[in-house]
């Protein structure tokens, strides 16, 4: 998911439902990082200044 193991499993006092909650409402890093990156794209196509970042640049 792009956490860490044991971002919110190893995190002391949370029963099961809270961890799958925290992980439910949360963004997954690489899915916004992927997002970020098709917005930025198309921001670039609408400008037509700069070329978009490559997948190496980010």
């Amino acid at each position: 998911m792009g956490l860490p193991p044991g971002h919110v499993t190893h995190t002391p006092h949370l029963t099961r439902t809270a961890q799958l909650r925290i992980l439910g409402n949360g963004v997954v890093p690489h899915q916004a990082r992927c997002a970020l990156h098709h917005l930025i794209k198309d921001m670039h196509a609408v400008d037509g200044a700069h070329a978009p970042p490559t997948h190496a640049d980010m």
